[in-house]
């Protein structure tokens, strides 16, 4: 019989759990705009719609401290997946309802719930479980198998149903079947995880469920009797109010925010400049090629770049590479100033310089992520204030995304993307000023 630590060791659920968190995003971020696009909706109500339902995972953090208090984590990871799955499943047979688009908007929007619900305890396993040297060693592989989500979502799904309406001539039937793979896909991943996942301790109030010396939680039993249990409100309070006591926390924020401004701002518009004609200023790419390069080779460079980042990181410390991290991450935005100003019409330069531009960002992300995880989240509502912590960086990328089509019709895509390379200035200097709250065990030449 196989011991329960090989049973749940991280290999065997860091890469399905993030994998798993990936789907409901790239679905309801991406995918549902195809569908709806293919079912005869417009641009208008799709582009809308479809953004609306996103906001939870900007706005998570409100309800993170609830999960704090009740159940475990594997509990609210387990239950996020079914649900999930099971909405999928419904949004397969409404489909075929005359006012179907209403009712998968509102399906989909519970599923955002869920979804951000997922990420939150799906974080919170991860530093429960992990020491800081397991998780520097393992972020690679979570940011890898997140965008392997992507991948097979927008690759694997879109094709899917393309062959679909292909053989059956009928675009319901093909997402019906798209999204009935996608609700049982879900499923046996809330199956999986009920088997192998750990069962990580929550908050509450039990004895055992104060914080360990490192910030992170101790394991043990999840249960707290009645006299243990504190009230709701006064829990919120205190998650709250203890965040916002935590040593170094407006440096925190502010670096959170300004690490992914370049970012922010190019997210909308390089697809967008990809495609516009070289007359405005673009580089005229048909959507099949952007597809291949921005779409698959530029999500296997990111994929190769986190994997690869994770092992840099575990080898010499966040402390030691973060700054190095941030240049990598940044600085190769420089590649879409350089197309918008020469207009190459070789698609190995265009797609090398995409690829490029993927990698740097793969290498990173994972710094900003791992670095939330273990200066910002520790303490007794480590779930919780990490959650915060991202909510606060999703909100910086989705307002300078909100801002970039302003910025880019009024300064044109050359001068744009220059202006995008000034807006990482500020990255590069909090990132090498910035203080350190906890060791990350390779300080004094730890190993």
């Amino acid at each position: 019989m196989m011991s329960t630590e090989k049973l749940k060791s991280p290999v065997r659920w860091v890469p399905t759990l993030y994998f798993a968190m990936g789907l409901p995003f790239v679905v309801l971020n991406m995918v549902s705009a195809v569908m709806f696009k293919d079912l005869g909706i417009s641009d208008s109500q799709i582009a809308f719609w479809t953004s609306l339902i996103m906001w939870p995972w900007t706005i998570k953090f409100l309800w993170s401290p609830v999960l704090e208090l009740y159940k475990t984590r594997k509990f609210f990871v387990v239950l996020t997946q079914i649900t999930s799955g099971v909405l999928f499943g419904l949004v397969a047979f409404t489909i075929n309802l005359p006012s179907f688009f209403a009712i998968c908007i509102a399906l989909m929007a519970v599923i955002a719930f869920s979804g951000a619900t997922h990420d939150i305890v799906a974080d919170g396993t991860y530093m429960s479980e992990l020491d800081k040297e397991e998780q520097a060693r393992w972020i690679g592989w979570q940011g890898a198998f997140y965008n392997i989500a992507k991948l097979a979502a927008t690759g694997g799904l879109v094709w899917l149903a393309g062959w679909m309406m292909d053989k059956y001539s009928s675009p319901v039937m093909a997402w019906s079947i798209v999204f009935g793979v996608l609700g049982a896909l879900m499923l046996v991943f809330g199956l999986y995880h009920w088997r192998v996942l750990p069962c990580s301790q929550n908050r509450g109030t039990a004895p055992n469920g104060a914080a360990r010396a490192d910030g992170s939680l101790e394991k043990g039993n999840t249960s707290a009797t009645k006299g243990e249990k504190i009230s709701f409100w006064s829990g919120l309070g205190e998650v709250f109010s203890d965040f916002f006591k935590k040593k170094h926390i407006w440096y925190y924020i502010a670096f959170i925010i300004i690490y992914r401004l370049g970012e922010g701002f190019v997210m909308k518009i390089v697809p967008l400049f990809l495609k516009a004609e070289k007359a405005v200023g673009g580089l005229g790419l048909s959507n099949q090629q952007i597809g291949i390069w921005y779409g698959t080779f530029g999500a296997a460079a990111f994929v190769l770049g986190s994997l690869l980042a994770g092992y840099y990181i575990a080898a010499r410390g966040l402390k030691r590479t973060l700054f190095t991290l941030c240049c990598i991450f940044n600085i190769p935005f420089l590649v879409y100033a350089l197309l918008a100003w020469f207009q190459p019409s070789s698609m190995w330069v265009i797609g090398g310089g995409i690829a490029l531009e993927y990698f740097g960002y793969g290498f990173g992300f994972v710094g900003l992520t791992l670095f939330m995880m273990q200066q910002v989240a520790p303490g007794r509502h480590q779930t919780a204030h990490y959650a915060i912590a991202s909510g606060i960086m999703n909100l910086s990328v989705m307002l300078t995304g909100a801002a970039s089509g302003f910025l880019s019709d009024a300064l044109g895509y050359k001068v744009f993307f220059i202006a995008v390379m000034v807006a990482t200035i500020p990255a590069f200097i909090m990132t090498k000023l910035i203080p350190f709250t906890y060791p990350d065990g390779k300080e004094n030449g730890n190993k």
